[in-house]
């Protein structure tokens, strides 16, 4: 399929997503890859896994205009070769997102809504947030507050985070698309972000932008 959602949240970053369609040999053809990225996508052993890296490298290569190889730290947070622009990445079953940005930091997360995520809730919601009681509102709303929380995780270097202890949203009602006050507090000291939301279907996208 390739990308179906390209928008400019802010000045200065892009934020696309892929709808993966297309099989092994149709993205391969995509992409220029050097040796050690051939030797790092032959080394999966899932095909699953090898389509969704893939379409990363698709979706970057369209966003970018050229052909942009990514690497990742010892945090494993993805950066480009040339650094010519900061990048958050997420993918779910058959999406992948990219936000990025010249000059600012950023952190973006996707998921599809399939699990019964309410059963984990006391693992990541904390006293101070709210959550809907509204029986068809109450899993969507959860699933905001968790990819909220991997955006925020994702532009704090996901260094000294517990996402129940150290990140707290603001109370907000869900809508099919909005904005989110949060709190990050750790040893760094406390911070203010913005977030925005929407949903796309059964999936549910976040990002941040600093």
């Amino acid at each position: 399929m390739g990308v179906i959602h390209k928008s400019y949240p802010e000045q200065d970053c892009v934020l696309g997503i892929w709808e993966i369609q297309e099989d092994i040999d149709a993205l391969y053809n995509l992409v220029q890859l050097d040796e050690e990225e051939i030797a790092h996508l032959e080394s999966f052993h899932n095909d699953r896994r090898k389509i969704e890296w893939l379409s990363v490298r698709a979706l970057i290569n369209d966003m970018t205009g050229k052909n942009s190889k990514i690497i990742y730290n010892g945090s494993h947070k993805p950066y480009l070769h040339d650094w010519s622009y900061n990048i958050s990445i997420s993918h779910s079953v058959n999406l992948t997102s990219i936000l990025l940005s010249r000059q600012r930091k950023v952190g973006i997360d996707l998921e599809y809504m399939s699990h019964d995520i309410e059963k984990i809730r006391h693992k990541f919601i904390n006293e101070q947030e709210y959550i809907t009681s509204h029986p068809l509102l109450v899993r969507y709303h959860l699933y905001i507050h968790w990819c909220a929380k991997e955006a925020l995780y994702k532009i704090c270097d996901k260094q000294d985070i517990n996402f129940r202890i150290n990140l707290t949203i603001a109370p907000f009602e869900p809508e099919e698309n909005g904005e989110i006050k949060s709190t990050v507090t750790n040893k760094y000291g406390t911070e203010q972000y913005t977030l925005r939301y929407f949903r796309l279907g059964n999936y549910v996208i976040v990002w941040c932008i600093k």
